[in-house]
């Protein structure tokens, strides 16, 4: 029998498919059970659109079957099969599809037993075709195959493929055969029935590539788990298992159980996606169920999202908030991404592109069939349908949080206390990007409320006066109670955030401000509190009085401080730093601990000290006296201030000693 030739530059093309197309051999039964799907719908919708069939859904299905001794593994459909021209036009020409052109032939074609003498649709026919198309409407006939190469894949896994096809009211089968590039053979072959039989000898193992392993049972079984477990036809495998002999009637009670293997016919696919089904029809349990077993966590998620959009592009997604956070979330390890399907197969575990930094917390999946996948239809175009459903799905994930925090308070501060960091940092990155996003979702302690706050929440409490949102940062709560520079703003009855997180401070500057209220760090040389005009010239009065005073100090603190003064802001603390520069003291903090750290990177600092305190009055004493003191004062008090705000000192050994030398 004379070889074929494949057409469309064969051995190029063919070679390119096998090798570069697919990154992943796996990929293979994927696409040949994707196929024998088609090949079935295209069978239903001829049973649907006429009567003389005689076929119902219950009739189709898909069956897979291995033999390790011929190395063979076989995938066949009773779907509507393929003529001898069909096999030549199919499977002759790589990247012609035939689903593709079924489907344009039935969108373009009219459907006469759809409507009635007067016009109206049929209500029978409709829900029907809408049932095929998973839901759809009437238009979309939903193939799955639309490109013609997915069937080429299985040369990635065998020496030889061997389709024996027979079609629907035809009595002559056909058989194509092909080792690869080299071309194929069409003959006469013998099957019962209508549909396709696609063998496939696998490969001999090689060095770094292990074939057997679509042989194995549990490999395929994995597979139509992972790819094909919403395929909506039955996919039936026979399957080997072991049972206890019964026991002779005259066996002693002690005697061994003996075991047999026999074989069972088993479905190994879901057919229904759960997201398919309406909500009226599910449980939170059934959800929760889901959750677990689809994303390997032992915890119920805190949050439920599933939504169908219909539009330009249509979809529907399952979304979850986990409870926590996995182990590996705030570090490089961490993969974000929804599982992608198109029409119930999976096309990528984790798309990235679905979901912004800011929510890669979420776990969950999208099904759409309107999506421009590339010819392997392992990875996406890139185009506005992609972009439009990561849109909207930002935007469903923000309102879903806010409702939570509105009417569930205590689950949203669980969220929170999970990945409340994750939504800050989604704040500072790209340039504060995504901040009118994510800026009603922060939270933090507040001095008055003493427990999480929103900032509106903050806003909504603020005095008549005020004119900025105070903020105060640390490594706990406590300590930034005790924080000298806060106590103007207690006593004035300012309600204070305290930030506790290295990024708090940077996202607050990103955002620049609330509902055009600033933020204002209660380090800041300037808290921009209204004062009388008796407390503005006793003030002006005090600087001027220890005018030489604070320049001897200066002086002596030379390239530490840009300015040492009396404070407006100490009631009952000697001494404290103000920050003079948009980089605060907290934020030169977290700098410095970063690794390659820049060690020119510094706040400008101000040394305030209080004139209401006692430490004044022995300062100036000192510079009456000795000045050489006065001196030595001023390291003190800059280091103890150091130490207050938490930051390092330069020389711990030298400020020892001189809290000794003052002691002696």
């Amino acid at each position: 029998m004379a070889k074929k030739q494949f057409k469309a530059e064969s051995k190029r093309l063919l070679d390119l498919m096998i090798h570069s197309i697919y990154t992943h051999k796996e990929i293979f039964l994927r696409e040949l059970i994707s196929n024998a799907s088609d090949a079935i719908d295209k069978l239903y919708y001829k049973s649907l659109s006429s009567d003389n069939t005689g076929l119902s859904r219950e009739d189709f299905e898909i069956f897979i079957k291995t033999d390790k001794e011929t190395r063979t593994l076989s995938i066949s459909d009773n779907g509507i099969g393929m003529t001898k021209d069909e096999l030549e036009s199919n499977l002759g020409t790589i990247a012609r599809s035939g689903s593709l052109a079924f489907k344009n032939e039935q969108m373009g074609a009219a459907k006469p037993e759809a409507a009635k003498e007067d016009g109206s649709a049929d209500k029978e026919v409709e829900d029907k075709e809408a049932e095929i198309a998973g839901g759809t409407a009437n238009s979309d006939i939903d193939i799955i195959g639309q490109f013609g190469v997915g069937f080429y894949s299985a040369f990635m896994v065998a020496d030889k493929v061997t389709v024996i096809s027979r079609a629907f009211g035809e009595e002559q089968a056909w058989q194509w055969e092909s080792e690869g590039a080299d071309g194929y053979t069409i003959s006469e072959g013998v099957k019962d029935s209508h549909g396709t039989e696609i063998i496939l000898t696998i490969k001999s193992n090689a060095d770094e590539e292990k074939y057997d392993e679509f042989l194995e049972e549990y490999r395929i079984r994995g597979l139509i788990k992972r790819y094909s477990d919403y395929i909506r036809y039955p996919i039936h495998m026979m399957v080997e298992k072991s049972r206890a002999k019964e026991k002779p009637a005259d066996a002693p009670e002690d005697a061994e159980t003996e075991y047999e293997t026999y074989q069972e016919l088993e479905t190994l696919n879901s057919m229904v996606p759960l997201w398919k089904k309406s909500k009226s029809e599910l449980s939170t349990e059934d959800y929760n169920n889901f959750y677990k077993e689809k994303f390997y966590d032992f915890k119920d998620p805190l949050k439920v999202i599933h939504t169908s959009v219909e539009g330009v592009v249509s979809y529907t997604a399952l979304l979850y908030v986990p409870a926590q956070a996995p182990y590996n979330y705030y570090s490089k390890d961490y993969e974000k991404g929804l599982q992608l399907y198109s029409s119930g197969v999976m096309i990528m575990d984790k798309c990235a592109d679905l979901l912004p930094d800011c929510f890669s917390f979420v776990r969950g999946l999208v099904d759409s069939q309107d999506l421009s996948l590339n010819i392997s239809r392992e990875m996406l175009q890139h185009d506005r349908q992609l972009k439009a459903i990561a849109s909207r799905i930002e935007k469903k994930i923000q309102s879903e949080l806010l409702s939570m925090q509105k009417n569930d308070r205590e689950k949203y501060e669980e969220f929170y206390k999970a990945f409340g960091l994750q939504l800050k940092y989604g704040v500072y990155e790209g340039y504060g990007m995504k901040k009118e996003l994510l800026k009603d979702l922060l939270m933090f302690h507040s001095s008055s409320e003493k427990k999480l706050t929103t900032l509106s929440e903050y806003v909504a409490r603020m005095r008549p006066d005020q004119k900025n949102i105070y903020y105060a940062c640390g490594e706990t709560i406590e300590r930034i109670d005790k924080l000298p520079q806060i106590e103007l703003l207690k006593d004035k009855g300012y309600e204070i955030l305290y930030l506790t997180d290295n990024v708090d401070e940077f996202a607050l500057k990103m955002m620049m401000n609330y509902e055009e209220k600033e933020f204002k760090s209660a380090s800041d040389e300037d808290l921009e509190i209204q004062q009388t005009e008796e407390e503005k010239e006793a003030a002006k009065k005090q600087a001027e009085d220890n005018k030489e005073l604070l320049e001897l100090m200066k002086e002596a603190l030379s390239g530490k401080v840009t300015e040492v003064r009396l404070s407006t802001r100490l009631k009952s603390h000697p001494v404290c730093i103000a920050s003079g520069s948009d980089l605060s003291l907290e934020m030169e903090k977290v700098l410095a601990s970063m690794p390659n750290a820049d060690d020119s990177i510094k706040a400008d600092k101000i040394l305030e000290l209080n004139a209401s305190h006692p430490i004044l009055a022995a300062l100036q004493k000192a510079y009456q006296e000795d000045k050489d003191k006065v001196k030595a004062y001023a390291q003190l008090l800059y280091n103890q201030a150091l130490l207050i705000e938490g930051m390092a000192i330069d020389d711990p050994v030298e400020f020892s000693n001189a809290v000794c030398n003052l002691m002696v």
